[in-house]
């Protein structure tokens, strides 16, 4: 059974979202990116799943970061479950391309194991606020082209925006490479 607070977060979540005022304030540490998050019916027996994918606005129509997000009710607790697609290439655009969303398949993704969020509900008057990190022990990696990557994710999503806290460690040193080095990128949903 989907909770009403899991509906809510997905609702929250789903759609497409860009960051125009903030790259433009701050156009030194954020790029101009636009997200869509896009349910697809996976997991439909206990969840909601949303596929995922990103694009510089110079550059939309070559989109990166494809991945599921599973989000789950475990007893009182919420919970969102990251899989990246075993060939990225074969679902590249599927968010702007209704005919390839319609064909993906689970079998084209595998499950990350560390890359578990736990999710946390704050109530508020006019609304919730949904804040999602990494369960305390866990470590998100991945093998990319070869090497293996480590990514810190989460996120928080209101009615209107979505923040995103993702970023790409160094496995070596635990520095920030990439991403949300300076604080989250705020998504406005459009």
């Amino acid at each position: 059974m989907i909770s009403s607070e899991l509906k809510t977060l997905a609702q929250y979540m789903t759609g497409e979202f860009d960051n125009k005022e903030q790259a433009l304030a701050d156009p030194a540490w954020y790029v101009h990116l636009r997200t869509w998050q896009i349910t697809v019916p996976f997991f439909t027996e206990d969840s909601i799943t949303i596929f995922a994918e990103q694009a510089n606005i110079m550059s939309l129509h070559k989109p990166y970061r494809p991945r599921l997000l599973r989000l789950q009710q475990k007893q009182e607790k919420l919970q969102v479950q990251y899989y990246m697609p075993k060939d990225p290439a074969a679902v590249n655009g599927a968010a702007t391309n209704p005919e390839l969303l319609k064909s993906l398949t689970i079998e084209q993704f595998e499950l990350l194991p560390g890359c578990l969020l736990d999710v946390k509900v704050e109530h508020l008057a006019d609304g919730k606020v949904f804040t999602a990190a990494l369960a305390p022990d866990c470590r998100c990696c991945f093998n990319y082209a070869g090497e293996v990557r480590e990514v810190s994710l989460g996120f928080q999503a209101s009615k209107d925006e979505f923040l995103s806290y993702d970023k790409g460690i160094d496995s070596t040193t635990g520095k920030a490479l990439w991403g949300a080095i300076l604080g989250p990128f705020r998504f406005r949903k459009r």
